[in-house]
């Protein structure tokens, strides 16, 4: 029987390696938040963040996963420039985009306990974990939009979600295609 995670099946599961997985997951969606085209009618930018989000989560399962992404939060609140624009402060969290970074240790973590069910495995199971796992993102994303900006239901989706969807939908194909090549790759279905 095949490992559940992508990560268990490449490395040995210790508290150590555990820690540092979760340290690498909160590393890469800093990274990833560099990537950043402003948009001019939104606060909310494009980023690659979500990817690393989702990537990370499918690739460590739930409950790293979810670590990953609250380390990556609990730093960022602590004032390390880890957020867009190399930005940090407990003010990021508050704003206009909290939302979304909050929905991240949600999203992580079902994207992550999707893989343990072998959602990661055909191109169909993890293009729909990865949909799932933005939806998840853009709820909790609008409701801190609203919060922020006192926007309406309507315009936070026209100005929050509307703009990112053709973005997702690629990221979600590219998911779709990676992990199950990596699986194949190494001789597991």
């Amino acid at each position: 029987m095949t490992s559940a995670v992508i990560t268990q099946r490449l490395l040995p599961r210790s508290a150590v390696m555990s820690s540092l997985l979760v340290v690498a997951a909160a590393a890469i969606t800093a990274l990833a938040a560099q990537v950043r085209i402003p948009l001019p009618f939104t606060p909310v930018p494009i980023t690659g963040q979500t990817f690393a989000v989702l990537l990370t989560g499918a690739a460590l399962g739930w409950k790293l996963g979810a670590a990953g992404q609250f380390a990556y939060l609990a730093v960022g609140a602590l004032g390390a420039p880890v957020f867009t624009d190399a930005s940090g402060g407990v003010e990021v969290l508050t704003g206009a985009t909290g939302g979304y970074l909050f929905g991240f240790i949600l999203a992580a973590a079902l994207v992550g306990r999707l893989a343990e069910k072998r959602q990661d495995r055909s191109f169909a199971t993890m293009f729909t974990a990865f949909i799932v796992g933005s939806i998840v993102i853009y709820v909790l994303g609008v409701v801190g939009l609203m919060a922020a900006t006192g926007w309406p239901l309507l315009e936070a989706v026209e100005k929050g979600v509307v703009p990112f969807l053709l973005g997702d939908l690629i990221k979600a194909a590219a998911a779709g295609l990676l992990l199950p090549g990596a699986w194949k790759l190494l001789g597991d279905r």
